[in-house]
């Protein structure tokens, strides 16, 4: 009776032992891909799943977008300048089968493939298409990569430059160029300036040798900006100098017209002109009356 429970006893260890070793829990996020006796017979999908024990062998394969960091490369660009390049890339498997069979350890293999074809990419372009198209590059890397990686079952989703090292020498060197850049932007817009400027004054001029006036009006008007602040000495231009004389004439002619026509005028009186462009008068004696 004690041998026989004994027996039971073990037995029962074993079945429970077996039924354990036969169960496995498959995650939402993975897939299971079962080998029997090293033979391929299918793939379990999440939830619990039983197998044979020491028969069957499942490895269980993620789904999920996995992150990869691509370490600083030293490359050589096209126009012969060093620089470090350090990238990232997302994938997954798409096929769980081909991730177990067809490679060995897909992660490692995906690392190495993304920094040949990164060294690859960026050597074949100049440090300017490197830094102004970063877009064609990371599209570039990807499209290489999806071809190398489907028949591992991984998809490439997206490749980025994340950062790219330049030595000091060429940092100084674009610096230059940047500012001399800017400074022929500069003296680009000075000469527009000073072209539409010009062709300002240019409208300007022609309207004021038809309107002699308002050279005059804009004379004024300058005069009277210049003294508003403090006391001024002002030297008048030759056109307003030109008018007072021509007004300091005027006036003189008016008197002596007046005069004559009044008999106010003395023998002898003469009439001196106000500015010095115009003649002097002689002297003119008028008449006595009788």
């Amino acid at each position: 009776m004690f041998w026989t429970i004994l027996w039971w006893t073990i037995a029962g260890i074993i079945v429970i032992a077996l039924v354990i070793a036969s169960i496995r829990i498959v995650k939402q996020y993975e897939q299971g891909v079962v080998l029997r006796f090293g033979r391929l017979i299918g793939t379990r999908m999440p939830g619990l799943r039983f197998i044979i024990p020491f028969v069957d062998v499942m490895h269980k394969v993620s789904l999920r977008i996995v992150t990869l960091p691509i370490q600083s490369q030293g490359i050589i660009t096209r126009d012969n300048v060093s620089v470090g390049v350090s990238a990232v890339a997302y994938y997954r498997v798409v096929d769980p089968v081909k991730s177990v069979i067809a490679i060995e350890n897909v992660g490692a293999a995906i690392d190495q493939i993304a920094q040949t074809t990164l060294r690859k990419v960026v050597g074949q372009h100049a440090l300017d298409e490197t830094l102004a198209e970063t877009d064609t590059l990371n599209v570039n890397i990807r499209e290489i990569l999806d071809v190398q990686t489907i028949d591992w079952g991984v998809a490439v989703t997206l490749v980025e430059l994340k950062d790219i090292l330049l030595p000091d020498s060429m940092k100084r060197a674009m610096a230059k160029q940047a500012e001399a850049e800017r400074e022929k932007r500069a003296k680009i817009i000075a000469a527009e300036g000073e072209s539409l400027a010009a062709a300002a004054l240019g409208d300007a001029s022609d309207t004021m040798m038809a309107h002699p006036l308002a050279l005059q009006l804009r004379t004024l008007q300058t005069l009277v900006d210049i003294g508003v602040d403090k006391n001024t000495l002002v030297v008048f231009p030759a056109p307003l100098m030109s008018t007072i004389g021509e007004l300091s004439n005027f006036l003189a002619r008016e008197s002596t017209a007046s005069g004559e026509f009044e008999g106010g005028d003395k023998p002898g009186d003469a009439v001196v002109s106000a500015h010095p462009s115009v003649p002097l008068a002689g002297p003119r004696t008028v008449p006595e009356a009788v």
